[in-house]
């Protein structure tokens, strides 16, 4: 039997998120995002040693914070330059959602030069996530003139 280097069902990249408290996450994750729990492996002390979500098409895998390998969530670093971009149907209702559920409005969603609603927001465990419906195909010279007409000082040279 051969064996596929990317399981089946998988994509090249899954995020792998480190968070301080990774059964609460997973709990957010499914009020927030409407993530569903795929697996879950226990490890010492009730700590997870491996989860994975499945939110709309795409895995996430999570782990929970173990300090003595080095593993620590964004709150350790006291935030994380890692954005995750979750497309969805209607950004304002999943927006909303996650807020609800706990996260902290960053970005309210809004209009975007390059055609998609677009909004930012934090989850309680410490990591980005940017929100977004896509509304319109635009060609990269109508994003440089719709960026011109919104953000005249990203045009200049």
């Amino acid at each position: 039997m051969t064996v596929k280097a990317i399981p089946e069902g998988m994509h090249t990249i899954t995020p792998h998120l480190v968070c301080d408290g990774a059964a609460d996450a997973i709990a957010f994750y499914k009020k927030a995002f409407n993530a569903k729990e795929a697996a879950r492996m226990p490890g010492p002390g009730g700590k997870i040693m491996h989860a994975q979500l499945t939110i709309g098409d795409s895995h996430i895998m999570l782990v929970d914070e173990f300090p003595e390998m080095g593993g620590f969530g964004p709150k350790h670093y006291k935030g994380t330059p890692v954005t995750l971009h979750l497309y969805v149907p209607d950004v304002d209702a999943a927006y909303k959602q996650a807020v609800d559920a706990g996260a902290t409005a960053t970005m309210p969603p809004a209009d975007m030069f390059w055609g998609d609603r677009y909004g930012v927001l934090v989850d309680p465990f410490g990591h980005s996530w940017s929100l977004a419906t896509h509304q319109r195909d635009l060609t990269p010279e109508q994003m440089m003139e719709e960026m011109q007409k919104t953000m005249p000082e990203c045009g200049k040279a």
